[in-house]
């Protein structure tokens, strides 16, 4: 592929697309998938659900492309996408995921000087609501009423959610008390 292709602007991509150039499609996959991968990921916390809901989001993506009005960027509306697949996934296997409150063991040595790792890590151990609210808004920086939307849940549920998660994640971070160690 030639570097011109990949530093076509939204337009040019879009028309491509809707002309079904697989150049210009591979071009905006190209552009796109990997910051739209790390969204997935941190949603669902599995690679294997991440390539999943990615592949299905893309698909519809193509389909949905004369839809796009320019209203917002192309990203923006790629990841609101990306996100109702994602959302769409955990409702279906939430059936499977054995949701559990309860600090893993490893969690009580984790030391105060904890990585971006271990952050990440005790992320994706947050219920599957509580860490995707979490990071549509401290992450990706949407407000309740759009999570609210996009989740089809209130703002109140959105709000707990978000403080739950919160909770959650002071425990686990959170320096061991005197007696834990002792």
């Amino acid at each position: 592929m030639q570097r011109s292709e990949l530093n076509q602007t939204d337009r040019e991509l879009v028309r491509g697309c809707l002309e079904n150039d697989r150049l210009i499609q591979r071009a905006l996959y190209e552009r796109f998938s990997t910051r739209l991968y790390t969204l997935t990921y941190r949603l669902t916390g599995d690679h294997e659900a991440s390539n999943d809901v990615l592949q299905d989001a893309f698909i519809e993506i193509f389909r949905s492309m004369a839809g796009f009005r320019f209203e917002a960027s192309l990203y923006t509306w790629m990841r609101t996408i990306v996100i109702r697949n994602a959302m769409s996934y955990l409702k279906k296997n939430a059936r499977l995921q054995v949701i559990t409150d309860e600090i893993p063991d490893q969690a009580s040595e984790i030391s105060f000087d904890f990585t971006a790792e271990h952050l990440e890590k005790a992320i994706l151990s947050l219920p599957a609501q509580a860490r995707s609210v979490f990071i549509l808004i401290e992450v990706e920086g949407y407000k309740h009423q759009e999570v609210s939307e996009i989740m089809n849940i209130s703002e109140g549920t959105s709000k707990s959610q978000l403080n739950y998660a919160k909770t959650i994640l002071r425990k686990r971070l959170s320096k061991p008390s005197y007696e834990q160690r002792v």
